[in-house]
């Protein structure tokens, strides 16, 4: 059964967030203050007094409402949507599936472009029915209720969302989480997938790799392994920490605001591109405020760390390949090796991107919708 939903957060929560950042205690800068030891305490105390007083949820719930949302049981768990059809009646539906620590948030400047491109400059024949999932134990979709929740299960329950919702032939879009999901769908209903997009990759290269195999990459490939290693020496803390003690963790940010914004804070300045600009200058406050509050209001921090990062398999795993075509958007950021992504993906589109980061959605929003457009167009 399909339900209708509206978010309608209470006034008392609304005021009991309103009442713990008026109480925020913040720690002591660390020397430099800067963001080699994590989120500094001066940047961060402006991001929380613009929180304070200048952002309002009451107009970005507006906004998410604007559009049809609902929920259904899906494998014992409630799947929230947004289900946005476009008024052309060819429009090919399309899945759009978020990351960590995004949210449906990231969607929101692609949807009108992608259901109604004529409105906004584009063609009819490139219009699409868009169905935008929460991941299970993410915002309205948490939290969970059981074990097991990877990314071929998240797969196959997308598949069973989209023949509830009567599509026959429809395609996949996402990046992050969403990247390693959207595959996963097409293996579950390779009769019915017509096309996988990502940004960012389907799948992640072999690491490490041995001298002789590093030796046969382009500067571009041995740049991204590079990366890679650099990831893996100082930014692994944060997936040790959700993948073993999800609930630990879980205390800080669900009881503390401004503990869950820096948390997810972190990654935005760290993924976004280029790292050296501060994350407001390339995804505006109230944005990057409103992904911040999704995690906030829902109590999901536990539940989304648990399911993104819980997942079973080694770094650079092969899988089946499910023979759907399938397009990779690399963004400067981005640290997939399209040989690699080729044995287990038909990868039938590759575009290397020098600028942009992780947030493709919310960073390149025009580029991400041209790509988009562009791979569909011949499996309409």
């Amino acid at each position: 059964m399909i339900k209708p939903f509206s978010i309608d957060i209470p006034q008392s929560a609304l005021d009991d967030l309103a009442a713990r950042l008026d109480n925020t205690r913040l720690p002591a800068a660390l020397p430099g203050d800067d963001w080699d030891t994590g989120v500094p305490v001066s940047w961060l105390a402006g991001l929380v007094d613009h929180w304070r007083t200048g952002y309002d949820w009451r107009k970005a719930e507006a906004e998410l409402n604007a559009y049809p949302q609902f929920t259904t049981e899906i494998d014992g768990q409630l799947i929230h949507f947004l289900h946005v059809t476009s008024p052309e009646p060819g429009a090919l539906p399309l899945v759009l599936t978020h990351g960590w620590p995004g949210s449906i948030v990231e969607f929101l400047d692609l949807i009108g472009p992608l259901t109604d491109p004529v409105a906004h400059g584009g063609q009819a024949a490139d219009a699409f029915h868009l169905v935008i999932p929460s991941l299970p134990g993410f915002g309205f979709s948490g939290p969970i209720s059981d074990t097991g929740w990877t990314r071929e299960r998240i797969g196959r329950t997308w598949a069973v969302l989209m023949e509830r919702l009567g599509y026959d032939r429809y395609g996949v879009q996402g990046g992050d989480i969403g990247g390693a999901v959207s595959p996963e769908v097409a293996r579950a209903a390779r009769d019915h997938v017509v096309g996988v997009h990502t940004n960012g990759g389907p799948s992640l290269p072999p690491y490490p790799l041995s001298d002789e195999e590093l030796k046969s990459l382009t500067p571009l490939e041995q740049d991204r392994i590079g990366r890679i290693g650099q990831f893996l020496r100082d930014e692994m803390g944060y997936i040790s920490i959700q993948s073993t003690r999800p609930q630990t963790l879980a205390y800080g940010l669900v009881d503390s605001p401004v503990g869950q914004l820096a948390w997810i804070m972190d990654k935005f300045r760290a993924w976004t591109h280029p790292t050296d600009v501060l994350p407001e200058a390339i995804i505006s406050k109230d944005r990057l405020l409103t992904n911040a509050m999704i995690y906030w209001l829902t109590g999901t921090a536990g539940s989304a760390a648990y399911v993104g990062y819980a997942q079973q398999g080694p770094w650079g795993e092969t899988k089946e390949n499910s023979g759907v075509p399938t397009a990779v958007l690399a963004f400067a950021h981005d640290v997939t090796i399209r040989r690699y992504a080729e044995q287990d993906n038909t990868i039938t589109r590759w575009t290397d991107v020098d600028h942009g980061g992780h947030f493709a959605a919310l960073e390149e929003p025009d580029l991400l919708i041209s790509d988009v457009r562009e791979f569909f167009r011949s499996l309409r």
